[in-house]
């Protein structure tokens, strides 16, 4: 097995840490509500739980090495993006320092090579 770059290790680790608590904050408020309340709240903030969800998952396969999981980490933050620019400039500027730092650490040559798939699993091309 290939080795772990250690930005993959901390990258990973921390989508996963703030995907989790933010997924508990949003979670545990709702401990004594009715389940009328529970399914009100599900239908109004689905996106926002399964945004964060999609933290701790991208976080988790991307330490185990599947290259979609890298890739799906990069549509989360571009999406927070967006989310930042409908909330300011301030907010904005963050999220693209953010995903411009990760980027550079998810894209390097040693995270390319730790989620490119082993030789015996690639596809044979004719020559």
């Amino acid at each position: 097995m290939k080795a772990r770059p250690l930005s993959i290790t901390i990258i990973g680790w921390l989508f996963m840490i703030f995907g989790s608590i933010a997924l508990l904050s949003g979670l545990l408020p709702l401990t004594g509500a009715t389940s009328a309340q529970l399914i009100a709240e599900f239908k109004t903030h689905w996106m926002v739980h399964l945004s964060r969800l999609a933290a701790i998952v991208s976080g988790l396969f991307m330490l185990r090495g599947h290259n979609w999981a890298r890739w799906l980490l990069v549509a989360w933050i571009a999406f927070h993006i967006v989310v930042g620019a409908l909330h300011g400039w301030l907010q904005l500027l963050i999220h693209v320092v953010i995903f411009s730092g990760v980027l550079i650490f998810l894209f390097r040559r040693n995270a390319s090579q730790f989620f490119a798939p082993a030789e015996s699993q690639r596809i044979p091309t004719n020559p």
